[in-house]
């Protein structure tokens, strides 16, 4: 007994018809989702805390107390985690290329017709195998490119790890709301303890594996960021 539905022929083809629009769509709206740059989203560049230090037992018999001491020769720069160090942003990156090639190249071949006992080989008083062959290629290319880079100002960190070999790997971040939209700097890397000055500062050429981040969010980088449709066109899965 045959109890195939009969409404089950008639939705198929109707299925695989709409497949291609699916597919299209979900490729879509996947160019179209772009997750929007929020304050801690991201761990390498939040806050860190120190770890909480176990309390000295307090004396009160006594004048010197060690919970509210304060060396007079002690050196007050950032070496232990949760403290902080300004980095100076002194970034400047220039980059120029330039690519010129140009190939030229030419053959002749020339073949005067053969004689065989004595009489060359016609038809109808025409040569038949007098050969003349020339080719010519030219090749001419040119590319330029040209890039620079600058970002000044300055961001207070937090020292996250010390390493064990007394390098201290930095990182943070801050928020400047202006008119419409909110900037954003972010910096993470690792510096030694002898190059910070003796204000607490600290040179951005002199962190090493810097990790530097400037954006925004709001109206003014929504402006000036393309649509979905214009990144789906954009994309490598666009084939033309």
């Amino acid at each position: 007994m045959n109890t195939r539905n009969p409404n089950t022929a008639t939705r198929t083809p109707l299925a695989l018809a709409g497949l291609p629009l699916a597919c299209l769509l979900v490729i879509m709206s996947g160019c179209a989702t772009v997750k929007p740059v929020e304050r801690g989203d991201n761990p390498n560049f939040v806050a860190v805390m120190p770890p909480m230090p176990v309390p000295p037992e307090h004396n009160n018999g006594a004048i010197y107390q060690p919970t509210a001491v304060q060396g007079l020769f002690a050196d007050y720069k950032a070496r232990q985690v949760g403290d902080v160090l300004t980095v100076l942003l002194a970034e400047r990156t220039q980059a120029t290329k330039s690519a010129t090639t140009s190939t030229s190249k030419e053959s002749n071949v020339n073949m005067a017709n053969p004689t065989i006992l004595g009489r060359p080989v016609t038809h109808n008083g025409r040569p038949l195998l007098n050969t003349e062959i020339s080719g010519s290629r030219d090749f001419d290319g040119q590319g330029n490119a040209s890039q620079s880079n600058r970002l000044d100002g300055s961001i207070t960190v937090m020292v996250a790890e010390v390493l064990p070999n007394g390098n201290l790997v930095v990182q943070g971040e801050k928020w400047l709301k202006i008119n419409q939209g909110e900037e954003y700097i972010r910096l993470r890397g690792i510096v030694r303890p002898v190059d910070i000055r003796a204000d607490n500062t600290i040179l951005s050429t002199q962190v090493a594996s810097a990790q530097v981040a400037y954006g925004g969010r709001g109206a003014l980088a929504d402006s000036n960021s393309q649509g979905w449709l214009t990144r789906f066109f954009n994309s490598p899965v666009w084939p033309f």
